[in-house]
């Protein structure tokens, strides 16, 4: 069986080798690069398993890498683990808008690290159950499989977390869930993600939804519903 690929990125050297070191320890294969621009160019000739993208590199930075993987057909679907400086919410709630999957936050552990890509990798392998049949709601149409939704017959371009948190509301219209049972769903229960990350998902669902995005109702002091 073929190793997994981790693209590493980040412009500090010993931070490359820490990575480096404790991901080849665990079997995974990995490349490093310091630079925004080479991340790009590595993941187009050698698209890897999974990357693991520094935020604060010179040139093109790590958001935008992320924002570009995600805009590019040929790299959408390869799953990105942030490393960011501990505080910065605003990036992290910014990368996981734009598709990151997850995000660890320096300083770290390498054990940390580990656990959270292999559990990145575990859902992306997983994917969507194959019972979950599809929706028809609300003149929209939620398909699993594709990964698809379609609003009054018009598609509606959705990120992988933004279409679990719709999917996991809309199979239960009239439930109300808190916002820990919505991440819980919608990226995995060992997955420590803030609240705020929540509503960020769901106003840019809304957004992206248009008309039909007044289906997903605020319950104050709960969380959220698909309405009935």
């Amino acid at each position: 069986m073929a190793r997994q690929n981790i693209l590493v990125v980040d412009d500090e050297e010993d931070i490359l080798e820490l990575v480096k070191f404790n991901l080849a320890k665990e079997g995974f294969q990995v490349t490093c690069v310091a630079r925004g621009e080479e991340a790009l160019k590595e993941a187009r000739s050698r698209p890897p398993d999974l990357v693991v993208l520094d935020l604060m590199l010179p040139g093109i930075d790590g958001l935008e890498v992320c924002r570009t993987l995600k805009r590019n057909r040929e790299t959408e679907h390869i799953p990105v683990v942030m490393l960011t400086a501990k505080g910065e919410e605003s990036d992290i709630v910014a990368g996981l808008e734009l598709g990151a999957d997850d995000y660890v936050t320096k300083p770290f552990s390498p054990k940390v690290l580990i656990a959270r890509i292999r559990a990145v990798l575990r859902r992306r392998e997983s994917g969507p159950p194959a019972e979950e049949a599809l929706l028809e709601v609300h003149d929209m149409v939620i398909h699993p499989g594709r990964h698809e939704v379609l609003a009054a017959g018009k598609a509606v371009e959705l990120t992988h977390t933004e279409f679990r948190v719709l999917h996991f509301l809309a199979r239960r219209p009239g439930w109300v869930f808190t916002r820990a049972q919505i991440l819980d769903a919608a990226r995995g229960a060992d997955i420590a993600v803030t609240d705020r990350a929540v509503d960020v998902h769901i106003v840019s669902l809304r957004r992206k939804l248009g008309k039909h995005g007044d289906c997903i109702e605020t319950v104050r002091g709960v969380g959220y519903r698909f309405k009935e």
